[in-house]
């Protein structure tokens, strides 16, 4: 296939290479057609690297050769008209709109137009065309050759045979293509709110600070980037924009919220990596997203504990809560505090615990505004003798990564709720696109949909917050005893 390549930025360069290395021809062009030589020796210079790592020389080769520099966007070209045009230039509908309608009037009606966009209606893009059946979305993400997923995102008006041509194109390469409704966010952004506006919501509340939700993320949930090190990697100015462009995009739903907290870091210049300082500090000499863990000195680590209730990781070193023993308490979507009030436990040395992170390195301790501080430093030597590393949070709702995860499921079910995508593309889009361990629904469906029920339902009514009210997707498959993954069956028309 010939591919012409609409701009000479970093994702054009990501698909120009992606495509040449399929075995594809690419015109690469640029408005600016000072930028297309550079970004064509970039490419050329990353297909040798490929080549040095095992790329077959022969295939290398005919890759080089496949990529043509064009003058500008609207050029005849060397050869046969393209009979794609995947576009990635600035993300402005007006600019996108002007490429497309100028692309209209130079090559043949049977060329397919494809937009990058990560943000903007395919739709309304496609009604400034003259044919806005031709028109699809094509969102790869960043580094395209190594990210090896697209969403392919059909319009209202966009033809099935068009949708059906770049679902084959990206399969043929190895890629995973998912195809995803024309809505805010389309999949994988919409699917990434759950956890950094969860994340967020902690932060607020004081639960926690940045680097110890982090190390609970990674620790505990098994995700490869603390929330924070990855808005600080992505860029909060972007992080923000995303979050509200996706609320309001769906009517300000409770499920999206963002956080007040965004504005004035974005106003300040607290983008992350790129500004040097974000919710961590880079540089020379700073410790960036990996600070050192806080340590809590002086305990005793032979002080008696009891657990209250089922205890599978065997801390418990007495049967019943003595005048001096430390009293745990798992908690499952409800707080410490409530646990105290309704057994009339010692508020003194009673302290939660996660029951999500037991069976991983590290163990995170809720305390109470009457815990005290001996009590505190005991219970972390108490769980730490053993090597684990315990972390330390107020008291909340669940617990930090209950929260998290809730949100991460909860937000999927909507997704499937709402007909976005199917449920084995939304969890392997989720996988491929933010590396969580698991899809969301098959996350859900590892800690039980009926467990997952009761904690979203324990968390909104410990809070009160909409933002925990389950969905429908949800409620009926815990119900009905089917897992998250089971989708809906045809309905006839």
């Amino acid at each position: 296939m010939r591919i012409r390549v609409v701009g000479a930025g970093t994702m054009g360069r990501g698909i120009a290479q992606w495509a040449v290395t399929a075995g594809h021809t690419v015109e690469l062009a640029d408005a600016r057609p000072e930028a297309v030589p550079e970004a064509v020796a970039f490419v050329r210079s990353m297909l040798r690297r490929a080549a040095e790592k095992g790329l077959a020389p022969a295939d290398a080769d005919r890759a080089l050769e496949a990529l043509v520099e064009l003058d500008s966007p609207y050029a005849a070209g060397s050869g046969a008209a393209p009979e794609l045009v995947i576009e990635a230039v600035v993300e402005d509908l007006d600019v996108k709109a002007e490429l497309f309608t100028g692309l209209e009037r130079v090559l043949p009606a049977s060329t397919v137009f494809a937009t990058n966009t990560s943000s903007l209606s395919v739709t309304r893009l496609g009604a400034r065309l003259t044919d806005p059946g031709r028109l699809a979305g094509l969102h790869f993400f960043n580094p395209v050759p190594l990210m090896r997923l697209a969403e392919v995102v059909p319009g209202a008006a966009t033809r099935q045979e068009v949708t059906a041509l770049l679902r084959s194109l990206v399969e043929g390469t190895g890629h995973r293509a998912v195809t995803v409704a024309d809505t805010p966010g389309f999949l994988v952004n919409h699917a990434g709110r759950g956890l950094v506006t969860e994340a967020l919501a902690l932060l607020e509340e004081s639960v926690a600070g940045p680097a110890a939700l982090d190390r609970v993320a990674r620790d505990v949930l098994g995700l490869r980037m603390g929330p924070f090190e990855l808005m600080d990697l992505t860029g909060l100015d972007v992080t923000a924009s995303v979050m509200e462009t996706v609320w309001t995009g769906f009517c300000h739903a409770d499920r999206l919220r963002p956080s007040y907290l965004t504005a004035n870091r974005v106003a300040a210049g607290l983008h992350g990596r790129k500004t040097g300082a974000g919710f961590y500090t880079y540089g020379d000499g700073a410790a960036g997203a990996a600070p050192p863990e806080p340590r809590v000195e002086g305990g005793d680590p032979a002080r008696p504990l009891t657990v209250l209730g089922d205890d599978p990781a065997g801390l418990a070193t007495t049967d019943r809560p003595s005048g001096s023993a430390l009293v745990l308490v798992p908690t499952w979507g409800t707080t410490v505090a409530a646990a105290v009030a309704g057994s009339g436990l010692p508020a003194d040395r009673t302290l939660g615990v996660d029951p999500l992170s037991l069976g991983t390195p590290r163990r995170v301790l809720a305390v109470t505004a009457a815990t005290g501080r001996a009590a505190v430093r005991d219970a972390v030597a108490v769980l730490g003798r053993d090597g684990h590393a315990v972390t330390v949070v107020r008291d909340t709702a669940g617990s930090p990564a209950q929260r998290l995860l809730a949100s991460v499921v909860n937000v999927a079910t909507g997704i499937a709720e709402r007909g976005i995508a199917d449920p084995d593309d939304i969890d392997t889009a989720v996988t491929l696109g933010l590396g969580y361990p698991r899809g969301p629904l098959a996350w859900g469906d590892h800690v039980g949909p009926a467990r997952m029920l009761a904690l979203l339902r324990a968390l909104h009514e410990e809070t009160g917050d909409p933002r925990y009210r389950p969905t429908p997707w949800l409620t009926h498959r815990a119900a009905l005893g089917l897992p998250l993954t089971t989708p809906m069956p045809p309905v006839p028309e």
